[in-house]
């Protein structure tokens, strides 16, 4: 594993490029109102901000750290590494396309298929996130947790859509969820929702078809703050569309088996 000092200063420089990033897409946000951008599917928004974000993104890195790898949602340039940057640069560009605050830019650092690293900033709403592998997870600079909850009567879970997805599988995964107590919720962020988890303000996030961009930051946070997660990176997620569940450790196993997946 390499170094925990080489890891803790590339998470220092992710926070202040971050945060560069997070500020220009602030800058270009649309009003409060109808959609604005293209659409790459249904309800699968992209904005000029999404390519100017991982532009910056990538172009300060790749001057930073010339011997690492980068892979972005948009494209960006694509090299081998020994540590590998993995950004989504706006996460919840349907909430952003339309001026709302629920949106974030999300960076993970991956040593091979493990995530040593990751800065999540959801400028709207004043949070950063920030985690390092075996060392612990922060919002605004103070540690977080899961949820101490253990009944399903009083657990929240939200749900992320997909056009992926059949609505019946939808349908069936909320009508699961709701024999347990649990009203399913959507918030349209695949990584805050994620790190809603890790903070503890949610008890668990199923999302049947995410991607490695959408949750390489958020996997680190959700390890160091005691979290249980399903084995997404083992299952696929490293080159493919699948199925993430992350609960809070005292609702892990009725939630898993309402989500009908695997948690370790």
């Amino acid at each position: 594993m390499t170094d925990q000092r080489l890891i803790a200063q590339r998470l220092e420089v992710a926070r202040a490029v971050v945060a560069d990033a997070a500020s220009l897409a602030m800058a270009m946000r649309p009003p409060p109102g109808g959609p604005t951008g293209s659409m790459k599917g249904l309800q699968d928004y992209v904005t000029e901000a999404d390519m100017a974000v991982e532009a910056l993104v990538s172009k300060r890195l790749e001057a930073l750290f010339p011997e690492d790898g980068f892979m972005g949602e948009e494209g960006g340039r694509q090299r081998e590494g020994g540590l590998t940057w993995v950004i989504d640069p706006i996460d919840g560009t349907s909430n952003y396309a339309r001026g709302r605050e629920r949106w974030c830019v999300s960076l993970g650092l991956m040593q091979g298929d493990v995530p040593v690293a990751g800065v999540i900033n959801a400028p709207a709403l004043g949070e950063v996130y920030t985690a390092q592998r075996g060392v612990g997870a922060w919002l605004n600079g103070v540690p977080v947790r899961a949820s101490p909850v253990t009944e399903t009567s009083n657990a929240m879970v939200e749900m992320g859509w997909s056009a992926k997805v059949s609505p019946d599988t939808y349908a069936s995964h909320s009508k699961a969820f709701l024999e347990l107590g649990i009203a399913p919720r959507t918030g349209a962020c695949g990584a805050l929702a994620l790190a809603d988890v890790a903070s503890g303000r949610c008890d668990g996030y199923l999302e049947i078809a995410i991607n490695l961009w959408d949750v390489a930051a958020a996997l680190v946070l959700l390890h160091e703050s005691g979290a249980r997660v399903s084995p997404f990176l083992r299952d696929g997620g490293m080159t493919g569309c699948i199925a993430i569940l992350a609960t809070a450790p005292g609702v892990a196993e009725p939630v898993a088996r309402a989500a009908g997946m695997e948690l370790i």
